[in-house]
């Protein structure tokens, strides 16, 4: 079944690629919107999806897009939000992307935190980081990389690092072993509040539709 957004553009809605995109076509299509147009392998960024227009984004840039309202809505992971912190609305959990965000040290050469020494701990995430540092109580220097995190405590660059991870096989493999867990990570729907006001009825139905979709989902087969 499609629907219309009226006579107006179509509502925006902002989507990490890879397969953060292949799960939420999957539940868009149970919600009865078709976004299979945006899963080409074409190099397009925005796709024209019936009721709805996708941009292809960097998970890390959805809450801008959002934020800004280029994109009235949008999927990004607890994570992105958590280190953000971005006023927008996060009306569902839509269960996809789940992963972990935990704290890894080399497993042949695990810290002492009673020796009181001064740590670097590199991420991804520096606010996060600090936070649980203080939580902790412990002193350390946080560096902020964009990738290939796990090379920083196996080239000297940090004691730690804290980083997402799914199955901990590529800590593991590089002879890193987890020492805590900070948070649970899944995807989020989020929200543009000016969109929420001006856009009230595709909102509100976008949201209403992907949440049954998610519970018809989650309830016990016959």
């Amino acid at each position: 079944m499609m629907r219309r957004a009226g006579p107006h553009r179509p509502l925006i809605v902002g989507i990490p690629k890879g397969r953060i995109l292949k799960d939420a076509a999957e539940l868009f299509a149970r919600a009865g919107y078709d976004i299979e147009p945006a899963l080409g392998d074409s190099r397009k960024l925005v796709h024209e999806c019936g009721d709805v227009r996708v941009l292809i984004l960097r998970s890390q840039d959805v809450p801008t897009y959002v934020d800004y309202g280029a994109a009235d809505v949008g999927i990004a992971g607890s994570d992105v939000l958590e280190e953000q912190r971005r006023d927008l609305y996060e009306p569902l959990d839509l269960g996809i992307g789940v992963c972990r965000m935990v704290v890894a040290e080399p497993a042949d050469e695990p810290v002492d935190e009673g020796a009181h020494m001064h740590l670097r701990v590199a991420s991804k995430y520096p606010n996060i980081t600090r936070e649980y540092l203080q939580r902790r109580g412990i002193t350390a220097d946080v560096i902020k990389l964009a990738g290939a995190i796990e090379l920083g405590p196996l080239t000297g660059l940090c004691d730690r690092i804290v980083d997402i991870t799914e199955t901990g096989e590529t800590l593991r493999q590089n002879g890193l072993a987890e020492v805590d867990t900070i948070m649970d990570i899944s995807s989020r729907l989020v929200v543009n509040p000016a969109s929420l006001k001006l856009r009230q009825r595709e909102v509100s139905e976008l949201i209403e539709l992907l949440g049954g979709a998610l519970a018809t989902e989650d309830s016990p087969q016959a």
